[in-house]
């Protein structure tokens, strides 16, 4: 297998994978319980409170699951048992592994992922490992926490998959975050109102340090504007582009933000703060306190998840922990809010527009599909890790679709001087 196609594994520590084998359930077994797996039916049946699934079982029964009232509609065929076993015991890891095996399939992975998503308060839990799983995901967690060394790690993991693979699917700015106002005239101008709305923010002030620079589109945005830019990643790849791509008035340094020291006028992070975990928050905060120039203005925009939901979410590793993004975490935003409010950063301005993301994430997964189509992706990328990727993109459409997921931006104020006086 290819070190890109092991990306289909889940991620452990310090490089370690753990790769789920579909004859770890034997079919035998699953045959033999069918009866306890109806049971498990008849419990999604009820769960599904909104919108209608309309299901193939193993045995060729159809049965239609929910219809309560109105909601997403969506199907599944299940092809074996075990597909519903690994979600009773693990999960959406569990689903993903049944989804790899080709224990299920359907025809729409969003809407199915929005209506379980939806419905997520009264299915209460089926999308979270449990028992010894949830364990075992919540240790993998633990050792992908973002401390320096596993911080560069979760980074690389993710990003350092190589810009020409992201580079067959972003658009040409290479903006891996969500763009705003999408629907209005598509992708690319989009995303450019985006910049120039974290840019807004930020006018009059000269001298900024943005924090996880990314593809280097943002900063040299500013810089084009007349701001003197510092822009900080851990990401070898995506800093050589930056760099590649710079008109030379950008300082690029590969850095961790704990390690920036200086005085700034302004600070950018665009969805950075996501790969850091609930653990390093407060070190954010403080990095952006200490960084900033009295009266200095930070310009912020980070994906949150509900409120009421984040604590569940957290107990332990996710999907997209597990698979895709080592490390990383949603953001809950009171929480977020008070960190900064506590180190003298006032919060002002925060807009909220999730449904731009999951119209941004629809662009990304037609192109990605039209990338694959046309063989566009870089060699090294097999069936697997595609497989993986669809998922991953479908799954993150959703959650913007149901509003339990939210991306925001906000404006971060530090006191002035005088102010503290």
């Amino acid at each position: 297998m290819t070190a890109r196609g092991m990306r289909g594994e889940a991620l452990l520590s310090g490089g370690e994978r753990f790769t789920p084998k579909p004859g770890m359930l034997s079919k035998r077994v699953a045959q033999t319980v069918a009866p306890a797996f109806a049971k498990l039916v008849d419990r999604i049946d009820v769960g599904l409170e909104s919108g209608t699934l309309r299901a193939v079982l193993p045995d060729g029964t159809n049965r239609v699951l929910g219809a309560h009232s109105d909601g997403f509609e969506a199907q599944i065929h299940l092809k074996d048992w075990r597909s519903l076993l690994r979600l009773a015991t693990n999960g959406v890891i569990g689903f993903y592994q049944g989804y790899e095996a080709g224990e299920w399939e359907s025809e729409d992975l969003v809407s199915l992922f929005a209506l379980m998503a939806s419905n997520v308060r009264s299915l209460q839990g089926t999308a979270r490992s449990s028992g010894p799983f949830k364990w075992v995901a919540a240790l993998a967690h633990k050792w992908n926490r973002n401390d320096r060394a596993g911080a560069k790690r979760n980074v690389s993991a993710h990003y350092d998959l190589g810009n020409d693979f992201y580079a067959a699917w972003l658009d040409e700015a290479m903006i891996y975050s969500s763009a705003l106002g999408v629907a209005d005239d598509g992708l690319e101008a989009a995303q450019a109102r985006k910049l120039n709305s974290i840019a807004e923010r930020l006018v009059g002030l000269e001298s900024v340090l943005e924090i996880g620079c990314g593809w280097g589109a943002l900063a040299e945005h500013l810089s084009e504007r007349g701001a003197d830019v510092t822009a900080i990643s851990l990401s070898t790849e995506q800093l050589a582009h930056a760099r590649f791509e710079s008109a030379g008035e950008v300082t690029y340094r590969k850095q961790d933000y704990r390690d920036a020291r200086g005085q700034y006028d302004a600070i950018a992070s665009v969805e950075m703060v996501e790969a850091l975990g609930r653990e390093y928050w407060p070190n954010f905060m403080q990095a952006v306190a200490r960084n900033l120039k009295p009266g200095g203005r930070a310009a912020i925009q980070y994906i949150s998840i509900a409120d009421d939901l984040f604590e569940d979410y957290a107990s332990t590793a996710d999907f997209i922990q597990a698979y895709v993004f080592p490390g990383g975490m949603l953001i809950k935003s009171s929480e977020f809010r008070v960190l900064a409010e506590e180190r003298g950063l006032s919060w002002q301005d925060e807009v909220r527009f999730g449904d731009d993301y999951a119209q941004t994430l629809r662009i990304w997964r037609e192109r990605f599909d039209a990338a694959v189509e046309e063989q566009r992706l870089p060699d090294g990328f097999d069936a697997r890790f595609i497989r993986l990727w669809r998922f991953y993109l479908a799954y993150c459409e959703a959650g913007f679709r149901t509003g339990n997921i939210d991306v925001h931006q906000v404006t971060l104020v530090k006191e002035s001087n005088d102010k503290k006086g």
